[in-house]
This record gives C-alpha cells, structure tokens and sequence, in this order.
C-alpha cells in the first residue's frame, strides 16, 4: 500500500524527542547562567538565581549541573565552540586576512545584538578561566589556544597577501581579543539600534588606526619608578605604606595568574615571608585586597594621565599612557590588576571602580578629542575607541605567554602599533 501524503516520521527535531527536549533545556541552562555571570559575576550568582530566573527549582537545575565550577566551565566550552563554528563560516564567505578580521569583529557585536533581543543565547565572556580546577582549565585553555592561533592565522596570511600591513601578530591578535572581551564591561549600558554604529566604529580603528598620517612613528620613552624600594629609616608611616605595597603587588600578581577563587591569603604571606599575623595586620580579608589592588592600579594611571597631559599633541598623550602602562606590568613596579576578577568584587564595591575607571576612559577619550582637534588624530568614534583599547590594555599582561619579552619597549610598540596606525596598508 502507498503510503499517505506527508505521512508522519521520525524527526530529530519532534518535540517527543528526549534528547532535543535535554538539549534545548541546557542550552537555555548555559544562555542564562552566561547572562548572569556576565553581568553580576560568577561569585555573585548562585545556582538557586539561575534555577529562580528560568522556572525551576535547584533540584530540577542539578539534573543537568551539579556545581557552579561546573556551570562555569560548561559555559565557557560552549563560547569557545560558538565561536571557532562562527570561524568556519567567516572561513566560508571571505578570503582575505583583513576581511576575516573586521568580519570576526561584527559577529562579536551581532552575536551581543542578538542575544539581547532574544534570538540567541547569550555568551560568557571568558573572565575567569584561572578560577577553574585543573582539569577544566585545561581543557578550557588548549580551547583558546586553538581559537588564537586560529584568528592569528588571519593576520598571517593577510600579511603575506598584501591586504594587513606588517605587524607581530601575536601581540596584535591578543590586543584583538581583549577589545572584543572587554566590551561585556560596556556594551550593556548602549541602546540595542546602536549596536551596527559601533561595530562599524570598531572595524574602521582596526583597519585604519587613530593616526591621522597612518604611519605613527614611535618614540624612546622613559619611564620612572613609582616608588622609591628603601624606606626613610625611622618612618614608620612609610615603613607602613611600602609593606602595604608589597602586599598589594604580590596580591595583584596572584588575583591576575589565579582568580578570586583560586588566591590564598596564606600562600600570598608565605610568598613574601611575613607571618600570617603580620599580613592580617594590614589585611583583614580577601575582598579587602582585591579592592585595594584596584585602586592602587588606578591610582597608577591616574599619574599617567597627569604627566601625558603637558604633551603636545593628542597622539602623544595616547601613547604615553598606553605604553606607560604597559611598563608598569612588566618592571618591578608591577603588575597591575586585570579586570577579569572584579566580578568578585560585591557590587557597591565593584560600582565605585568602575566609575573610576570610567573617569580614566572619560580622559583618555579626551586626549583624542585633542588629537582630533590638532591633526594627529583622525575623525573617529571616540567613545569606541576608547572602549577598546581599554580592553587591550586589559589584556596586554598576558603578552609574555605568546612572545619573549626580552626588549619590553620594543614589545609595548608591537602591541599598540595595530591601534595607532591600523591593519590596512596605507
């Protein structure tokens, strides 16, 4: 006998199908914990928020996650997969290294975009890869290290065609990364309409550079210590301040390399060969250090600021605070602190360092309204630029993980020289 018309079959998509209902259910599970974390951190969200903001009870959520670390890591695999898919169809409709580059670039802001409206999942930003347990950070890690060397590529090949001017581009494809990572910090606070302008903002600063000549020249620059490394004999004020230093700089250094989660105030009083009861002396807990290692790494580019401004020129301004603070993180002054752990921050706390923070992006966007006003800057849009070479300088510590450092100036030049003259030949 024929069989009827449209007569029913088995569907992979049949909404009786066990396995496309688990699917469904923890992909919404992974959407709605990477909304969350992104924006409170993973610290602040606990797994009865997440269950509370789809329906469920904790127990229904266990059925798929049994802990936050594992949440966490789960999310951060299906980011990495999105976007090494994302890689294959930009692989598919575009050829050349500069086009797959600007084209990486507005699927990061169309993927916002659309998540935000509704018509996908949201994606964690990868903030705290160093928090997670061996296994899963490693797995977590040889996932990144495959999707940077994938978009290095990019720049590779681009040179080698003609169509990316010469550029190191291990320094410039981790520059990349932190700009498209750091805008889950702002993005949030732009109206939806405006997402395609921005994205259209950030394509044109990496094709074409702030300098409105293309051919920024870079030149020798000095830069001092910040603070003296011998205390004034009997000060004990003094005294005072430069263990509180220390303190913060090895605590900066341990927040950067393990996260919130994974820094011991024990191990940190060990590494500097104090006693426990001389360090809870000037730290009474984890949360208080963190937040004094941010504000002393503001209070660090706060003095940038202030001696660029007596530059002549808005380039120049531009330049000095870049690769000022880029010395900081690789002399014994430093490092400075990475933003990827101020989720762990408790959210008044974590306000008042952004608003600082804020005002710091709110001056350096000054300084290339300067330069745009003095010729050496070009037209540009400001507000991203600055956006985006924050979330550079953000990532910048992370440099000696992919290059020598032997000649850190030199390296501080191929860092930035993407931002400054772009990618596109001139």
């Amino acid at each position: 006998m024929a069989a009827y018309k449209n007569q029913p079959t088995k569907s992979g998509t049949s909404p009786f199908n066990r396995t496309v209902q688990h699917n469904a259910k923890r992909a919404a599970i992974l959407s709605q914990a990477a909304k969350l974390f992104n924006g409170r951190g993973s610290r602040s969200t606990t797994l009865l928020d997440i269950a509370q903001s789809l329906g469920l009870t904790k127990t229904s959520l266990y059925y798929y996650v049994k802990t936050k670390e594992e949440l966490i890591y789960q999310c951060y695999v299906a980011a990495l997969e999105h976007l090494m898919v994302s890689l294959d169809a930009i692989e598919e409709r575009h050829a050349s290294g500069l086009d797959r580059i600007q084209a990486v670039l507005r699927a990061h802001f169309d993927d916002w975009r659309e998540a935000q409206e509704g018509r996908r999942s949201h994606t964690a930003a990868l903030l705290e890869i160093a928090s997670l347990k061996d296994q899963h950070r490693e797995d977590v890690e040889q996932r990144y290290i495959l999707m940077f060397k994938r978009l290095r590529q990019y720049l590779r090949d681009g040179i080698a065609e003609g169509s990316v001017r010469r550029c190191e581009s291990s320094a410039t494809t981790l520059g990349l990364i932190g700009s498209m990572q750091w805008s889950f910090n702002w993005l949030r606070t732009v109206p939806i309409d405006q997402i395609d302008q921005i994205s259209d903002a950030a394509c044109d600063l990496f094709a074409n550079g702030l300098s409105a000549s293309g051919n920024y020249r870079f030149k020798a620059l000095s830069f001092g210590s910040i603070n003296s490394d011998t205390s004034r004999g009997f000060d004990r004020e003094e005294q005072n301040r430069l263990k509180q230093d220390a303190f913060f700089k090895t605590g900066t250094w341990f927040f950067n390399k393990k996260g919130f989660a994974g820094t011991s105030l024990d191990e940190i009083a060990e590494t500097l060969n104090v006693t426990k009861g001389a360090f809870y002396y000037h730290i009474k807990s984890k949360e208080d250090l963190l937040y004094s290692c941010y504000t002393r790494s503001l209070d660090i580019s706060r003095q940038f600021y202030e001696d660029a401004s007596s530059l002549p020129n808005g380039i120049e301004k531009l330049d000095y605070v870049c690769r000022g603070s880029f010395h900081v993180q690789n002399s014994d002054d430093g490092p400075m602190i990475r933003y990827n752990s101020i989720t762990a921050l408790p959210i008044p706390r974590r306000k008042d360092i952004l608003t600082i923070t804020e005002q710091g992006n709110d001056r350096f966007g000054q300084f290339m309204r300067d330069g745009i006003e003095d010729g050496s800057v070009r037209p540009i849009n400001v507000e991203v630029a600055q956006q985006m070479i924050t979330g550079a300088m953000n990532a910048s510590m992370d440099l000696p993980l992919w290059r020598k450092m032997d000649d850190p100036e030199q390296a501080a030049i191929d860092f930035y020289a993407g931002f400054f003259n772009g990618l596109k030949p001139r």
